[in-house]
């Protein structure tokens, strides 16, 4: 099942023949009133889908810049019950941009996973990227998260064989997250040829929508994927701005990411009527 939110974003984005701008930010980072006033200004920024972190102790695909800022949220007092709060004052204000949670399985473990999927859903939470619960174990949330229309987010690295993938794709909906390198967020760089191959590959098999995530920070990076992915996520690069600048240069950072995703749609469309 897609969720009704997700499935239109992108059926918006497909008429408009360009890629998703997906932004990350660290629920409670780096204090609660700051976080969920960016929080509320991204849409009319133009972040199309919002990835909404949950801060944990342990985050291990994250790099320094997003483990510190976990850190920090949890230190103020964060807790997975203010995250969902957030989503919950954002729908009070938009009912119509997709977010999804993005965190790893403990604090849901604690939380009760039946418990929380029912609080996300009814706080407009529309679909869970849980980077340490792999395809293998899509029953711990799958089947209750599908039954209130959540989806659930799956990840492809460069390193997913083609014994894997169908596994992967099999339990995934809402989108593919695909890794664009190999490591942790917010390091280093990716090809972009290796990367247009990777998602070649995965697209033959799946009519699901491919984000490409991890090392893209600069708005020249994200206009490069977004000529060959369905959306482009974008996190460290925010959280960094917003630790060192504050909300009003993150927001302003963000439009300019979207201008440069929105960039290569405006070609796409030339070309195609030209």
């Amino acid at each position: 099942m897609n969720n009704p939110r997700l499935a239109k974003r992108f059926s918006q984005l497909r008429s408009e023949q360009r890629a998703a701008l997906v932004t990350y930010i660290c629920g409670g980072d780096p204090n609660y009133a700051d976080s969920l006033e960016l929080l509320l200004g991204l849409p009319a920024a133009g972040a199309d889908i919002i990835e909404l972190g949950m801060p944990f102790s342990d985050p291990m695909a994250d790099g320094p810049t997003i483990q510190a800022a976990t850190q920090r949220a949890l230190k103020n007092g964060q807790t997975l019950h203010k995250t969902l709060e957030m989503v919950y004052r954002l729908r009070q204000h938009d009912v119509d941009t997709p977010v999804v949670l993005m965190g790893y399985y403990n604090p849901i473990h604690r939380y009760g996973p039946a418990a929380f999927l029912g609080a996300a859903a009814s706080a407009g939470v529309d679909a869970l990227l849980i980077v340490d619960l792999p395809a293998e174990h899509d029953n711990e949330l799958g089947p209750v998260a599908r039954e209130l229309g959540v989806d659930m987010i799956r990840m492809t690295t460069p390193t997913t064989d083609a014994k894997r993938l169908p596994n992967v794709l099999n339990a995934a909906s809402g989108f593919i997250y695909h890794v664009a390198l190999n490591g942790v967020t917010g390091v280093g760089q990716a090809e972009t040829a290796k990367v247009a191959s990777n998602l070649a590959n995965i697209r033959a098999k799946t009519d699901l929508p491919l984000c490409v995530g991890f090392g893209v920070r600069r708005p020249e990076q994200a206009a490069a994927f977004a000529g060959i992915a369905d959306g482009v996520v974008v996190g460290s690069a925010l959280v960094e701005c917003l630790l060192e600048h504050g909300v009003d240069a993150t927001l302003a950072l963000t439009r300019e990411l979207a201008e440069a995703v929105r960039g290569v749609g405006i070609k796409k469309r030339e070309v195609a009527s030209g």
